[in-house]
């Protein structure tokens, strides 16, 4: 769009550009800025127009954006310009990825390296490293406190590691997933340390007061987010003799975006990882990042005006770079995170399914999918070009953050039902198997969440203990049941480090002193890699889960049905039980996928009378994708056995 006033101030902004920088061919980087430029300067107005040094600021940024073009590398611009021809490239079917510590599903980087024949065995193409910079020792929050944003934890290995594994990942076709920490620096990294020393610049990097009369006004509406380890939202330190504010925990301090120069720090950040070779960034606590007193601080206007801002950017710089929102907030709230536009991703073209991952778990407690129905309409429809992050466990705890008004239409009062939840998954419910840890909970407001392992969370754990096969194979039916909804219910499916070879819950954490206070890292294994070889020996639970997964994924790589282009619907069946849903190829309607889902260990039946109005006419022409044959049917009914999915198709 052509403007007067944003685009004569961008005439002069290219007149005033370092002579280093107006001496490169610039010819794409030119292109896109036009293009982009009146929603960036708006943007960038609407956040900071009001300051003196606006016009300064906005040429700091084009500068910054201008650098990060030139650094970046003639492959990676060929990568560019292939993903702008084809913009929906990442609503295929055929990905799937993988969350993983690099030091947890290996020694380091240059093991994991070692280990990319895994990820092709099983089929994942898509990895999520988990934080792999520089972060203090024994204050990291799992690597979340950053002291470095350009630079490797030495522990794990350097610059050099991740530049070969991006390229390595390229020539496979996999794609690399890192995290930036959007929210906040460790009180290690260098602003934090010279704003200890004084230097009011830095100290405008964070919200710094001389006492307690703001701090106190933000209290009054800000939740705790780790009520017991570290209560309230500041945290007074010493060497200046003010209070910081810390929302996370006390050694994290909040990074300011009311000031310009904190934004074009962490754009800056971000290309650089965008030229490392990342094909998605995780942008971290993203519901955080504006503060304003009288709110909650969270899901503000400006946060999302932030995140729209970077990436009209980062389209100019790196365009083929695809943002996540890490935004585990209630969906009528997640759902802005990819933007507000009617069809394409303004803000980030994924986020996490933080609502279906939760609603499974809800499922799986109460054997029957009331709520799970019932949360999944309420979902609100994502934008054409978007997609959501659908996972059943990740390195964090789970909270049940349903609409109470969901919880309420089944039937439910919603304290009482999530205390059962909690109580279920850390089995302290009568008849639960499963091996939970109770996650700070907050006597104040009764919340609490749960941590543990996909399969000591099912019950495995418990029931090898007993030799019971029968028990061991419906623990595992399980595992696969909830696997089998990710890989097809509309998006990417994450499947996290050891899942997929059945990895209970560890232990060990309780001797170290620096995790021994956050029980979340009984479900961040170190992977026993000769164990771990078990997934090749017939019979053993690691063999049974890896090859069911692993034939599951190769089976949604081949149905178009599977990719995402809002090409879903919810079937309503009277059994409570099932979960059912269809999914149609988006260009041939009539190619479709019955997706069912049984989560009672008894067996429960579907009528064929619920199918016909939705174009399924006859229970012979249906066959199992994932098992090669015909559904067993018994009176017209097909029978699903304890845990067990269908993915129909009719020859």
């Amino acid at each position: 769009m052509y403007e007067q006033i944003s685009h004569s101030l961008l005439n002069s902004i290219l007149d005033d550009l370092k002579p280093e920088i107006r001496r490169q061919d610039l010819r794409h980087f030119y292109t896109r800025l036009g293009a982009n430029f009146y929603a960036i300067h708006s943007l960038f107005f609407t956040l900071y127009g009001h300051r003196d040094d606006f016009k300064l600021q906005m040429l700091r940024l084009v500068e910054t954006m201008a650098k990060g073009y030139i650094d970046r590398s003639p492959e990676l611009e060929e990568l560019d310009i292939q993903r702008e021809q084809d913009h929906n490239w990442f609503l295929s079917q055929k990905w799937v990825g993988m969350a993983l510590y690099s030091n947890g599903f290996a020694e380091n980087l240059a093991d994991l390296e070692n280990k990319i024949g895994y990820f092709q065995e099983l089929g994942i193409n898509m990895v999520h490293i988990m934080p792999i910079l520089m972060c203090p020792n024994g204050q990291s929050d799992g690597g979340y406190a950053i002291s470095d944003f350009r630079q490797i934890d030495e522990r794990v290995g350097d610059l050099e590691d991740i530049r070969r594994i991006a390229k390595e990942f390229r020539k496979r076709d996999i794609l690399l997933v890192l995290d930036i920490v959007l929210n906040h620096t460790s009180d290690e990294h260098e602003w934090a340390q010279k704003a200890k020393m004084g230097e009011r610049s830095f100290q405008d990097y964070y919200f710094i007061f001389e006492n307690r009369e703001i701090p106190d006004m933000f209290e009054q509406n800000m939740p705790e987010v780790f009520p017991q380890t570290d209560p309230g939202n500041f945290t007074w330190n010493g060497e200046m003799e003010k209070w910081v504010m810390t929302v996370f925990h006390d050694y994290q301090w909040d990074l300011n975006y009311s000031n310009p120069k904190v934004f074009i720090e962490m754009l800056d950040i971000i290309l650089f990882w965008a030229n490392q070779g990342v094909d998605i960034l995780r942008l971290d606590a993203v519901a955080f990042l504006w503060k304003r007193i009288g709110s909650s601080c969270q899901n503000e206007r400006n946060a999302h005006l932030i995140l729209q801002l970077m990436k009209d950017c980062c389209q100019v710089t790196a365009p083929g770079v695809l943002f996540i929102a890490e935004a585990i907030v209630a969906p009528v709230e997640v759902i802005k995170y990819f933007g507000e536009d009617a069809i394409a991703a303004k803000e980030c073209e994924i986020a996490y399914n933080a609502t279906l991952m939760a609603l499974i778990w809800d499922g799986v407690a109460t054997k029957n999918t009331n709520l799970l129905y019932q949360g999944i309409k309420s979902l609100p429809n994502k934008l054409e070009r978007a997609t959501w992050l659908n996972y059943v466990r990740c390195h964090d705890d789970i909270g049940f953050g349903f609409d109470d008004s969901d919880i309420r239409a089944v039937g439910y009062e919603p304290k009482a039902h999530r205390r059962f939840l909690v109580n279920y998954l850390s089995g302290q419910f009568e008849g639960s198997s499963s091996r939970g840890l109770v996650f700070m909970p907050n006597e104040a407001t009764g919340d609490a969440r749960i941590c543990g392992s996909l399969a000591s969370l099912v019950g495995l754990e418990s029931v090898l203990e007993t030799g019971d096969e029968d028990l061991i194979a419906l623990a595992i039916n399980r595992i696969l049941l909830m696997h089998a909804i990710i890989l097809s219910f509309g998006g990417i499916p994450l499947i996290y480090n050891g899942d997929a070879i059945a990895v209970l819950n560890d232990y060990s954490y309780i001797d170290e002193p620096s995790k021994t206070n956050d029980n979340r890292w009984v479900h961040r294994p170190k992977i026993n890699w000769e164990k771990a070889d078990l997934r090749k020996k017939q019979g053993t639970v690691e063999y049974r889960v890896f090859n069911a997964t692993k034939k599951m994924i190769a089976i949604r790589k081949e149905i178009s049905a599977f990719a995402d282009f809002n090409n879903r619907e919810l079937l309503h069946l009277e059994n409570e039980h099932l979960l059912c849903f269809i999914r149609f190829n988006h260009q041939r309607p009539s190619e479709k996928v019955l997706v069912i889902a049984n989560f009672d260990a008894n067996p429960q039946y579907l009528s064929l009378e619920p199918l016909r109005t939705v174009g399924f006419n006859s229970y012979s022409k249906f066959v199992d994708l994932y098992t090669g044959i015909k559904p067993e049917q018994c009176d017209s009914r097909i029978i699903l056995q304890g845990y067990q999915f269908y993915w129909l198709t009719e020859t």
